[in-house]
């Protein structure tokens, strides 16, 4: 039994390293990330009047996307997750950043990381990619024996050049067709979708039950799985800013969430904005060749999908061009007949 409390308490911290962290959040490869125009804001309430005599009243509600059947109650969930950020997760944050020197909190996040190369390395196994698979194992043998158990992350230099990568089996599922099923915004978790949410809580189980201690105990977990969030939430944060100003912020980060999960899965399969590789990770991950875009690669689609919508909107519809029938030629006058009739003149 602590083993399994330890292991629930785990994926429950980890996940929370992923939502309460922030304000935002990956599927895939086949479901687009719907535009603004096809998620209307909701309409401020009113208090209803009743009708006059002889009006025809009529009434409607605003229908779900598809991707987010549970729309209402996920945006409840954004809400309440967005309170406890202002009031907790925040403050927390800014206080781990600004009391914690750098080195140390770069130390625990390559700590954190070097854990989860064995779980990233068989997800690469299974999409066979030997040789990415091979690199990851070789990412974890260099920093777990040169960088002082994975406290400093060596592999990334020369003469290694091995870049961080993170895969799990999420990403797996995403790779072989396995859509993402219904998006959700879970309190503990943040944004995620069905297939995620079965990917994550899968590799967050890889250690404490194959390992065991001390990985399936309390005193591990959540320590770990909070610094990762702090982290996580420091490092996203004028994104997360961002976000929460937009005109609707609960539909963008959906949007940009779902993005980054189709982006994330075009990379595996060699297209994308991503497929050189990418810095930073979940949904404001950048190609590593735009660094320090202001943007991240999912929200700059979303913005370009919004443009072109607007375009689309402006242009008026040009009317088809009605078809006229050509006129039938007048049937030709026939020539005029002269008819010779005798005359008879009277003798006078």
């Amino acid at each position: 039994m602590p083993a399994l409390q330890g292991v629930f308490i785990l994926s429950a911290f980890a996940v929370l390293a992923a939502a309460a962290l922030a304000s935002a959040q990956p599927t895939d490869t086949q479901t687009a990330a719907p535009t603004a125009a096809q998620t209307p804001a909701p309409a401020a309430s009113s208090p209803a009047l009743p009708p006059l005599p002889g009006e025809i009243v009529v009434s409607g509600s605003v229908k779900a996307p598809p991707e987010d059947p549970l729309a209402r109650a996920n945006e409840k969930s954004y809400e309440v997750l967005q309170t406890v950020d202002d009031k907790f997760v925040g403050p927390v944050a800014s206080g781990y950043e600004k009391g914690v020197p750098r080195p140390l909190r770069m130390a625990l996040r390559n700590f954190i990381r070097n854990l989860r190369e064995p779980v990233a390395a068989a997800a690469y196994l299974l999409e066979f990619k030997p040789g990415k698979a091979i690199e990851t194992v070789g990412r974890f043998g260099i920093n777990s024996t040169i960088g002082l158990g994975g406290t400093i992350d060596v592999a990334r230099s020369k003469p290694f050049n091995l870049p961080y990568r993170q895969n799990g089996l999420a990403n797996v599922l995403g790779y072989y067709g396995v859509g993402p099923g219904p998006y959700l915004f879970l309190p503990l978790v943040g944004p995620t979708t069905v297939r995620d949410l079965f990917g994550l809580v899968a590799d967050r189980l890889v250690l404490p039950l194959g390992v065991g201690t001390p990985f399936n105990k309390a005193y591990y977990a959540i320590p770990i799985n909070t610094i990762d969030a702090l982290d996580y939430r420091n490092e996203a944060d004028e994104d997360f800013k961002r976000l929460r100003n937009a005109a609707d912020p609960y539909s963008t980060y959906r949007r940009v969430y779902l993005q980054s999960r189709i982006d994330q899965i075009e990379a595996l399969q060699g297209r994308g904005p991503l497929v050189k590789g990418q810095t930073r990770y979940g949904p404001f991950a950048r190609p590593v060749d735009a660094a320090a875009a202001p943007v991240s690669a999912a929200e700059k689609r979303v913005i370009e999908q919004d443009d072109a919508a607007a375009d689309a909107a402006k242009t008026p519809a040009q009317p088809a061009a009605s078809v006229v029938a050509p006129e039938r030629p007048a049937p030709p006058t026939p020539p005029p007949v002269f008819i010779s009739e005798p005359v008879v003149q009277p003798i006078p």
